[in-house]
């Protein structure tokens, strides 16, 4: 039985990120989904907030079901992504956390770091994160609805300095 994989992703990343994004951007190809690179384009060097921001304009316009980022630890890109409302990004250096985030957490957009892992746990990692669904018990639902009141509080401006 074949698992279902997400099939539209943004991607992105800085120039620390750019080979494995390269690599990854084939992986998805090889899984046949449809993708939109939001650069960067070459190593030169560029600014991981860029491209955080890039993909998840492409996921909340509904262009794509999903988004991966990488910069150099995958720390910078996650911390800028979930400055947006809407976006859910975690910073996965392992398979559980990619599945899990997604299914208990309804994470949208994983982080990886191109000098913390390698090509081929990055495929694990990835794959891990596409075949996964947000599929919550009640007290994840729970969990995620306090995420989102968070959300709409800092909206509000319950949280300005």
């Amino acid at each position: 039985m074949t698992q279902s994989i997400c099939r539209s992703i943004a991607i992105g990343g800085d120039h620390a990120g750019f080979s494995m994004k390269v690599q990854v951007s084939k992986l998805l190809r090889d899984l046949d989904c449809a993708i939109i690179d939001c650069g960067a384009f070459d190593e030169s060097p560029s600014d991981f907030p860029d491209f955080a921001e890039k993909v998840a304009r492409e996921l909340l316009a509904g262009h794509v079901e999903r988004g991966i980022l990488v910069c150099g630890s995958g720390v910078g890109v996650s911390v800028a992504a979930n400055k947006i409302p809407g976006i859910r990004a975690s910073l996965c250096h392992d398979t559980y956390s990619a599945h899990q985030g997604v299914e208990h957490d309804d994470m949208n957009v994983l982080c990886i770091g191109a000098r913390v892992i390698g090509p081929e746990l990055a495929t694990e990692i990835i794959r891990a994160f596409l075949s996964a669904h947000y599929a919550p018990q009640p007290r994840h639902r729970a969990r995620v609805e306090k995420i989102l009141q968070i959300e709409r509080r800092a909206l509000a401006g319950e949280y300005s300095a």
